[in-house]
């Protein structure tokens, strides 16, 4: 490349030294600096009061109008729409009219989005597409924003090359500084707006039409605090009242969440709100961090389960033995899952940047309003006026036609057809322009009703916009009506939740550790097992209270088995085949104390807890410490076995209790001592007890001994255990073998269980109840405590009918088939 070499000092003018102007630099660049931030303040960073835009967002809306991208209308194609607004009005690149275009779309960023757009135009941790394959055209809401300009409301200023005009500020029938916030840095001073609900702002903005002496106090009573497009939790109202009072002040914003069971055994925090501008992929990388570091315990995954039909969903997995609320406190403190939110009410009023509160936010707009309803009616009084003097000529010429027939056609040119018309029918020089310029066939006898109609109806607007202009009150009222009017068509519910604190003894700040332990403790509890197969512990050591004891009967459950137990420990499941499925309670879901009855309807079923065989159930829980009692097995085939509870393999999660004869499986199972009653029922009504003691125990690979004595093609429907020394029931129903089970209803009795005699082991027992014709067999058996609480196949409750003294009772006819007994 060729160097240039400088030209000779005599090449050079002789006057050119004498045009060298000696300044000072600090008073050039303070100069220069004051121009530059006087350029950035008031021309790109800082709104405008009036309609809460930037000069850029203000050329976009106004182009889009211009060119008619209605809501209506097709879309067009979002590079043609930053071409015009470049082109005509913004001549400052590209890149900055799409970026003010997009975010005018986002409806994760603004309340109510000003552009209608189809496409990407990005998320919160994705930016758009190009404008080349985006689409865009006005929202409603931008339409009212734009309306009227045609109607001389607002001032329109040249453009940066003095060809076109644009409007110096929209007429905004929305108060978009305050629904949609704004963020803007210029030089020495920033603003940052939060936004608020259209439908809470406008109430306010008419309260204060209404009452113009508001205290700031009234007005928070319509605005309570900021709502933000992505709703959340604002926790802590102290800075939003700082805000609304002084333009400056912050508060905290929380995600939205709530504790489902992920699976079974895992319990997750689902999130489906974050605060604003935060994205889910923000959160889920400062949670990842936070695992990384040890900063952050007890959580197993991170899943962000968000699509466009069920909206933002972040699921994060507690691990099991940790309390998920405890978990939850760590998130907000150290993720953004609770973020920070500063306000700074700076905009430009009347040319100059000023700090607004809520009150002088209101009275901007609401100035601005009436100065462009004003100019409104003003505009259109003098368009109603003009018509209404041209109607009035054509009638005049209508009601003689003829006559002025006749004047334009004896007259030389237009000039004079003019004048002569103006002097024969005293019309004025629009009127007689008009009269020469009418088609023949507005001289039909329609046309002069159309005209006297067209009349009336001029005469009634212009009395009517002449009572707007002359009556103040009057033109507040139609600003607040027309302000109502834009709150029905475009206001929305609100989203954000406002908390005056986190909900425990002061702001989220003043709590800087978890007052909820992390880890679930080793407290006593009770697992429980109902008899529709729900597993479930109880949130304290309280013993299960029967049913009856509170008169919940209608629960449409009833417990099968209760075993005390401690959060961190294992029980075991003993199941028909008889094996013992270790159990760890913390896999079981924790039941809310309740003052009645425990309800399991949050309880977990086993098959998502256990893994059952084909045909195989579990008939009871029971422990599994070495101290625990020796456990009484009973099988269909009338076999007992005591097996001791300390002979359990440590390193097992399922061992066998008992071996089984082909065809035979377990019944029922209890923890016992030698003190305890064993219990068998056979489906021929025979019911033998007779004391533990006389069972021995025995190994966990024995088969055990015989129990009862059988009668060919019985089987036992009932094994358990009672204690001599409290009040038991015997509940014992009947029917036809012959029928499938469930669709019979059968007969039912209750009957005191002190009125069987004891027999010894392996013996055939007594009877327990009475067949009648048609009856053969015992669909159910049950021994218990007393008094029993019966429940249906669909769950609902079913009335067990009085005590009857008579062990060899028929008993009494069930309306519906019993389910369970417990």
């Amino acid at each position: 490349m060729a160097r240039r070499t400088p030209a000779p000092q005599d090449a050079l003018p002789e006057d050119f030294t004498e045009r060298i102007v000696d300044i000072d630099v600090r008073t050039e660049m303070e100069g220069s600096f004051l121009e530059y931030a006087y350029s950035v303040i008031y021309a790109r960073a800082l709104p405008d009061a009036r309609d809460g835009l930037k000069p850029v967002q203000r050329r976009i809306l106004f182009q889009m109008a211009d060119m008619g991208l209605r809501p209506d209308r097709a879309y067009v194609k979002s590079a043609r729409v930053v071409g015009d607004v470049m082109g005509k009005l913004h001549p400052h690149g590209d890149a900055s009219i799409y970026d003010s275009l997009v975010r005018l779309a986002q409806p994760f960023s603004l309340r109510i989005p000003m552009v209608d757009g189809h496409g990407n135009f990005g998320s919160l941790d994705d930016g758009p597409a190009a404008s080349r394959y985006t689409e865009a055209r006005q929202s409603p809401a931008a339409v009212v924003m734009t309306a009227g300009l045609d109607e001389d409301v607002v001032d329109f200023v040249p453009n940066y090359d003095n060809k076109l005009t644009q409007p110096e500020v929209l007429p905004a029938a929305i108060p978009n500084l305050l629904v949609n916030g704004a963020a803007g840095i210029a030089v020495g001073m920033a603003t940052n707006m939060a936004p608020h609900n259209l439908v809470e702002v406008v109430a306010a903005a008419r309260h204060l039409i209404a009452h113009p002496d508001a205290t700031l106090e009234d007005l928070m009573r319509f605005v309570p605090g900021p709502d933000l497009p992505t709703g959340g939790k604002i926790v802590g109202l102290d800075g939003v009242r700082d805000a609304y009072r002084t333009g400056r002040g912050a508060f905290r914003t929380r995600a939205t969440t709530r504790i489902e069971n992920v699976t079974a055994k895992r319990k997750g925090i689902v999130v489906t709100e974050l605060p604003y501008l935060v994205g889910p992929e923000k959160v889920i990388e400062k949670i990842k961090e936070g695992v990384q570091a040890k900063r952050l315990t007890g959580i197993t995954n991170v899943v962000d389960l968000t699509d466009r039909s069920h909206g933002l969903r972040l699921v994060i997995e507690v691990k099991t033995g940790f309390n998920p609320d405890a978990v939850l406190e760590q998130l907000f403190r150290a993720t953004p899952m609770e973020d920070s939110f500063s306000i700074n009410n700076v905009a430009l009023v009347d040319g100059q940047p000023r700090t607004l509160g809520l009150r002088e936010l209101l009275r901007v707009w609401v100035d601005h309003r009436i100065d462009v309803i004003r100019r409104r009616s003003n505009h259109r009084l003098a368009k109603r006026l003009e018509r209404l003097h041209l109607v009035e000529g054509l009638l005049v010429a209508i009601l003689d036609i003829d006559e002025v027939i006749q004047v334009i056609r004896s007259s030389d040119d237009a000039e004079i057809a003019r004048t002569r018309l103006r002097e024969v029918f005293d019309l004025s020089e629009p009127q007689a322009e008009y009269i020469l310029e009418l088609r023949l066939r507005r001289l039909t006898k329609f046309s002069r009703i159309e005209l006297e109609k067209e009349k009336t109806q001029l005469e009634e607007e212009i009395a009517e916009l002449r009572l707007i202009l002359g009556d103040e009150q009057h033109l507040r009222r139609v600003v607040s009506e027309e302000m109502a009017e834009a709150a029905r068509m475009h206001g929305t519910p609100r989203r954000t939740i406002l908390l005056d604190s986190a909900g425990g003894a002061g702001p989220v700040a003043a709590q800087p550790k978890s007052a909820t332990p992390l880890e679930i403790e080793d407290t006593p509890c009770w697992a429980l097992l109902s008899a529709t197969g729900l597993l479930a512990r109880t949130s304290d050591a309280t013993e299960p209270l029967r049913a009856s004891d509170t008169g919940a009967r209608a629960k449409h459950d009833v417990l099968r088995s209760a075993v005390p137990t401690t959060a961190r420990a294992d029980v075991g499941a003993v199941t028909s085949h008889g094996r013992m499925v270790r159990l760890s309670v913390l896999h079981l879901p924790a039941l809310p104390p309740t003052d009645g009855a425990p309800t399991l309807s949050g309880g977990v079923p086993l098959s998502e807890v256990i893994a059952l065989e084909p045909g195989e159930s579990v008939v009871a829980l029971t422990s599994v410490s070495p101290d625990a009692p020796t456990l009484a097995l009973g099988t269909a085939a009338g076999v007992v076995k005591r097996v001791a509870q300390g002979d359990v393999p440590g390193n097992k999660d399922a061992w066998e209790l008992i071996s089984l004869k082909p065809g035979d499986e377990v019944t029922g199972a209890a923890p016992v001592d030698d003190s305890a009653e064993l219990v068998f029922v056979t489906s021929d009504a025979q019911l033998l007890h007779f004391g533990a003691a006389a069972v021995r125990p025995q190994g966990r690979a024995a088969a055990g001994m015989a129990g009862i004595k059988l009668a060919p093609g019985q089987r036992v429907v009932f094994f358990g255990a009672v204690d001599p020394t409290g009040e038991s029931a015997v509940v014992t129903v009947s029917g036809s073998s012959d029928t499938l089970p469930g669709l019979q209803a059968g007969r039912v009795k209750t009957t005191p269980f002190s009125v069987y005699p004891a027999k010894g082991r392996a013996t055939g027992g007594v009877r327990a109840h009475r067949f009648l014709k048609g009856e053969d067999s015992l669909l159910l058996g049950w021994v218990g405590p007393m008094p029993p609480v019966a429940t249906g196949s669909a769950g609902q409750p079913v009335e067990l009918p009085p005590v009857d003294e008579r062990r060899d009772g028929p008993g009494v006819p069930l309306t519906v088939p019993v389910q369970s007994i417990g």
